[in-house]
């Protein structure tokens, strides 16, 4: 393919059940966007909502590469509709990339559009700033800065820890910045609290609770680093669960509790569901028992592949299988230097997660990865994966989900194209729209 429209253009005629909308959406989530200074924010005292760094980076460039987007910061997410293909509106989380074949800004008619290779192929909405955005905490602290809400304003991020305790290259999940974005935001000055406390979460909700009259907040993930031996004196199924306990007590049955966390033994497992928490994340992250071991090394040092999954199997008996979530991040299986090097072998590979999981009744859901500059695989693959892989991953996770009988997963909000506001992959995009 000589450009990247030629490239989306074949995907879309070779996977025609794959809605267009999904195709476009998972380039710009591998590959990332850039911005003209018009489509830029004026960070929190303006009328966009910005981007608010809610546990990761998910940037191509460092903070000081940035430009004027590390001044003025993108927004949060983005809606695209119209144009030549005939989108219909698709939320998608922003990931700069001020070298994206990608761009947004305003047209002529001072329209903000979206244009791949130069040419405008979407209209492009911008978030509006929430009204609880412009309270801040007794303490002076903003709402973004403490309970950030993304998936256009579905999901509050609660990241009670800022860090992740699998620390080092002999540790760190080597697709993850959590830690280098922690630094990076605190040697640009930002306010980034390592570890929030838990009046500070429950004020910032409390501001949340009051003024989002339209309740469009549905749901709060509970998540951060994770946890090898404690903090404050908390082990992690009692660190993260006090939060749980606190919110549900404080405001109960407001939001969908969920929690994103390692795989638990079950007597910690069973604690988050005592504090309140009702779905569990467990995340496994890529299915390959090679790229498991090498790609998280610290996971597997400390619980192990197997341990892992069977620790997520054992977590159904207590959540319920429907209830329980894991993650995968959806391209590290073809990330160099051990990874797949053809998609039909990636696919396999994935497919065989996808079928070891549900058909036990679990469903997991992905992520699109990002590969973030600081990380091993980022530097190794600035590219990510091939758009062919992400495009076949969406046709083959329906049809594994399908043909076990299972539908979208709670706590998302609405699947299908047009309807779905999960930003950082296409799974619920792909889903068939409920009647």
């Amino acid at each position: 393919m000589t450009s990247r429209t030629e490239l989306v253009e074949d995907l879309m005629g070779r996977f025609p059940h794959v809605p267009r909308e999904a195709v476009i959406k998972e380039d710009l989530l591998r590959g990332g966007m850039a911005f003209d200074d018009s489509a830029l924010t004026d960070n929190e005292h303006g009328d966009v909502k910005p981007k608010s760094y809610f546990i990761f980076s998910f940037d191509h460039r460092t903070l000081p590469e940035l430009g004027t987007a590390a001044l003025r910061r993108p927004p949060e997410e983005v809606v695209l509709t119209g144009g030549p293909y005939g989108l219909r509106r698709t939320v998608v989380s922003v990931r700069t990339n001020p070298s994206s074949p990608y761009r947004v800004k305003t047209d002529d008619d001072g329209f903000m559009r979206l244009y791949l290779d130069g040419k405008p192929i979407a209209d492009v909405g911008l978030p509006p700033m929430p009204d609880y955005y412009r309270h801040t905490l007794a303490n002076g602290k903003s709402v973004m800065e403490v309970a950030p809400t993304i998936q256009w304003g579905y999901l509050i991020y609660l990241t009670a820890f800022r860090v992740c305790q699998y620390f080092g290259a002999k540790e760190e999940c080597q697709y993850c910045d959590i830690n280098h974005n922690w630094r990076q935001h605190k040697a640009a000055g930002r306010p980034y609290t390592g570890v929030k406390p838990v009046d500070e979460i429950l004020e910032a909700l409390e501001i949340i609770d009051k003024h989002d009259t339209a309740r469009t907040s549905q749901a709060y993930t509970l998540t951060g680093g994770s946890i090898t031996s404690h903090v404050q004196g908390k082990a992690e199924a009692d660190f993260y669960g006090q939060y749980a306990q606190a919110i549900e007590e404080r405001f109960p049955g407001r939001w969908i509790g969920k929690v994103v966390a390692q795989a638990l033994p079950k007597a910690d497992v069973q604690r988050f569901k005592d504090y309140g928490i009702q779905i569990y994340h467990p995340n496994y992250e890529v299915w390959d028992k090679k790229l498991f071991e090498l790609y998280c090394p610290g996971k597997e040092r400390y619980v192990g592949r197997e341990e892992w999954h069977r620790r997520i199997l054992d977590s159904a008996e207590i959540f319920g299988p429907r209830n329980v979530i894991p993650n995968f991040v959806a391209g590290v299986e073809m990330a160099a230097p051990h990874g797949f090097t053809t998609v039909d072998e990636a696919i396999d590979s994935t497919a065989e997660g996808l079928q070891y999981f549900m058909s036990r009744g679990i469903t997991p859901r992905f992520t699109t990865w990002c590969p973030e500059p600081t990380t091993p695989l980022g530097r190794t693959n600035p590219e990510g994966a091939p758009l062919e892989y992400h495009v076949r991953l969406l046709e083959t996770y329906r049809a594994v989900m399908e043909a076990n009988g299972l539908t979208s997963p709670p706590g998302y909000g609405e699947p299908g194209a047009g309807r779905a506001v999960f930003s950082v992959s296409s799974f619920m995009d792909s889903l068939p729209a409920r009647d």
